[in-house]
């Protein structure tokens, strides 16, 4: 699953150099290192050990762990997901002002496209103009499902990644090779190629400077590379970590509100932060017991900081009080059973998103730490892991929907598939929805859209044969970018798709009445729809009666 930590890997140099002193003290250190390894084998999946049915203290599991998911099918997503805790939360109602739909209304009262239009010029909208919330409510009833594919390689695409201001699209792709396109007024326009340095395997994450000059990738290496973007000269400069590891690698990294400093997660369990003031690495954090597979910020403020990694666990930490010596979180979330393999903030300090190789994303309030009741159930949960989610489906054992105790998430999106490969999640944008969505790549090849509020997919959007690893939704134009290992990158913006014709949209909609999760929002346009797809199916089924009637002679 993932390497251990740096201070068990101390203890462990300590170990031998106290066991060479002390003969019988060395056997017992050797027990203990043994102990630990086959710990790792069994954690790892590379050793099962085989109980008596009659072993009582271990609980017991009914499914056969051979029992597992297609690659094509993804866990079976939640009928009704569990909102109490999330209507209990402010956040519903922020999300509801935010996407223009301060209150819940009678079905009949939701104003229809049409509606707000009329409104609109007969000067009922002040300065006869569609407020933010209007429009936030247009574009939900309108999210992109037709799929363009601007761009094919030759090699699996690892990262897809909007600027802020959404004028520039870049690629990062296992050839070592990042493209950066020109993505203004709708185009998509590549303006530039950087060969990467020092890759081992692929580069594996980037992130865009906030001024969106510069760009910063991370691989199997030592060093991040940073890299300008505009300018009549390149740059490409390696930004050294020291880690002390001889394989190492960054997994996430993100820069500062303030373009100084550039945090990273690594896979010796450090957090790593670079002053690019001084050019120098100055912490390394000691976070988590294995990998940390995602790294962020909590706001603009850049002084508190979110990390997941594969023990299982969300720590928040603040900047202000990090100290190598003696690093304590703020707070620890806990209610996983796998490793994160991605976290998005939602950008005001209080809540985060978390992507798992539990096959679920989960909704967390910063202001809701979990006990270490909770934190215990976690790393319990982890350690009884026997699959690589690398190279294995997902078990079926696995699928059951329990809760750990002490779980202080306040939802759980399940329906897309965590496999190959850090899958990402993220937030969609305030600007054009109001940030009433949640969206993840998946490893069936689809990009899964759920409804933040209600827990249910909205969307599901197919058009890539492999796992797509990387989404990123426009900051301000209905778009959705996906970055595939079937080597393309796919454009989805919204098409008017004929209920009665075509079958995506059955793709797209999945089960109306189990799957329509803004049903305040959608209903009198997909009533209108029906409506109309059940027309031109009762015209087409009389004019076949009528020629059966004509060719039967009836008519006579």
């Amino acid at each position: 699953m993932g390497s251990s930590n740096s201070s068990n890997r101390q203890d462990q140099s300590q170990r031998m150099t106290e066991s060479a002193e002390n003969p019988a003290a060395g056997a017992e250190e050797e027990q203990t290192d043994l102990q630990a390894i086959i710990a790792y084998l069994i954690r790892s999946g590379q050793v099962r050990i085989l109980r008596h049915e009659d072993d009582s203290n271990v609980e017991d599991e009914d499914e056969d762990d051979t029992e597992f998911y297609g690659p094509a099918n993804p866990p079976t997503a939640d009928r009704n997901p569990d909102t109490g805790l999330l209507e209990k939360s402010d956040l519903k109602q922020l999300i509801l002002g935010q996407s223009g739909r301060t209150q819940k209304r009678p079905r009949m009262s939701i104003p229809t496209l049409p509606h707000m239009i009329q409104n609109r010029e007969i000067g009922a909208n002040r300065f006869q103009q569609f407020t933010g919330g209007d429009r936030r409510i247009i574009g939900c009833q309108f999210l992109p499902n037709h799929q363009d594919v601007v761009a094919k390689y030759h090699h699996k695409v690892f990262c897809g990644t909007f600027s802020k201001e959404g004028n520039i699209f870049l690629t990062a792709c296992q050839d070592q090779h990042i493209r950066i396109y020109d993505t203004t007024r709708g185009n998509f326009n590549l303006l530039k190629t950087i060969r990467a340095k020092d890759v081992g395997w692929s580069i594996l994450d980037t992130a865009f400077s906030p001024d969106g000059n510069y760009i910063i990738y991370s691989s199997w290496s030592d060093c991040i590379h940073l890299c300008n973007i505009h300018g009549e000269y390149d740059t490409h400069n390696a930004l050294h970590l020291f880690p002390g590891e001889h394989s190492f690698c960054i997994f996430s990294l993100t820069f500062s509100s303030d373009n100084r400093e550039i945090l990273g997660g690594a896979n010796d369990g450090c957090l790593y932060v670079y002053d690019r003031e001084s050019n120098q690495r100055t912490l390394r954090i000691d976070a988590h017991e294995d990998d940390v597979n995602a790294v962020a910020f909590a706001d603009s403020s850049s002084q508190i900081l979110f990390s997941g990694g594969d023990d299982g666990l969300l720590k928040v930490w603040d900047r202000r009080t990090l100290r190598e010596e003696n690093p304590i979180p703020v707070g620890v979330l806990a209610g996983h059973s796998d490793g994160i393999t991605y976290i998005d903030s939602k950008g005001d300090a209080r809540f985060l998103l978390s992507n798992c190789k539990d096959q679920s994303m989960k909704l967390w309030d910063v202001r809701r730490f979990s006990s270490q009741e909770g934190v215990q159930s976690t790393k319990g949960a982890v350690a009884k892991q026997r699959w690589d989610y690398r190279w294995q489906q997902f078990p079926k054992r696995a699928s059951k929907k329990k809760i750990l105790s002490g779980d202080s998430s306040i939802m759980t999106y399940r329906g897309h598939s965590v496999l190959n490969t850090l899958i990402r999640c993220h937030f969609s944008p305030e600007l054009t929805t109001g940030q009433r969505y949640v969206y993840s790549g998946c490893a069936s090849g689809t990009i899964v859209v759920y409804d933040l509020l209600t827990g249910k997919i909205v969307a599901k959007l197919s058009g890539h044969n492999t796992c797509v690893r990387d989404v990123s939704w426009h900051p301000y134009e209905n778009i959705i970018m996906s970055t595939s290992w079937d080597s393309t990158v796919g454009k989805w913006t919204y098409k008017y798709q004929d209920p009665s014709d075509n079958e995506e949209t059955q793709e797209m909609s999945g089960d109306e009445d189990e799957n329509d999760s803004d049903e305040e929002s959608f209903s009198s346009i997909r009533r209108h729809r029906r409506s109309s797809a059940r027309l031109r199916m009762l015209q087409r089924r009389r004019r076949k009666a009528n020629v059966c009637v004509e060719k039967c002679g009836l008519l006579d």
